[in-house]
């Protein structure tokens, strides 16, 4: 099994959206970054864990945990003109942009905030949210720096 970090901004996605969808399952659409896309196509696989973070917000942190529960699979909001997330380059012969479907594991009672993670950055100095200038929507989390989140939500 391996572990990611997921962020959204709860304006756009939030843990909430995830808990309210059918069976709180829905995919994760909308990645347009080729590192990412690499991630979602060839690495995350089915019963993979995710904390899912809320970013771009008042309080940002980790909130939750997510399961991917659908391998990558090519994302059709790219082949949609009337998407936010269309790529008029995307062909569905040969697409560039993939998604997941994850569904809800767990809504943290207290979210994890950056703050927090900050102030444990000693035991998670390696976590790629804590690195300056870190855009990546996901990024991957080591065994270690699960426990040492989880650990700090409970």
């Amino acid at each position: 099994m391996q572990y990611g970090l997921m962020k959204s901004e709860p304006a756009v996605f939030s843990i909430d959206s995830l808990a309210r969808a059918p069976r709180k399952r829905s995919h994760w659409d909308g990645v347009r970054n080729y590192q990412v896309r690499n991630m979602i196509r060839d690495e995350m696989k089915k019963g993979d864990l995710a904390f899912f973070y809320h970013s771009s917000c008042e309080v940002p942190g980790i909130v939750g945990i997510a399961r991917i529960v659908k391998e990558g699979y090519p994302d059709p909001t790219a082949f949609d003109p009337t998407h936010d997330h269309h790529d008029p380059k995307s062909d569905p012969a040969n697409p560039t942009w993939y998604m997941v479907d994850v569904e809800l594991v767990e809504k943290f009672a207290t979210p994890v905030t950056l703050d927090m993670l900050k102030a444990n950055a000693d035991k998670l100095s390696d976590l790629l949210i804590l690195r300056r200038g870190n855009r990546l929507s996901i990024t991957p989390v080591t065994a270690a720096q699960w426990q040492k989140v989880t650990k700090l939500a409970r």
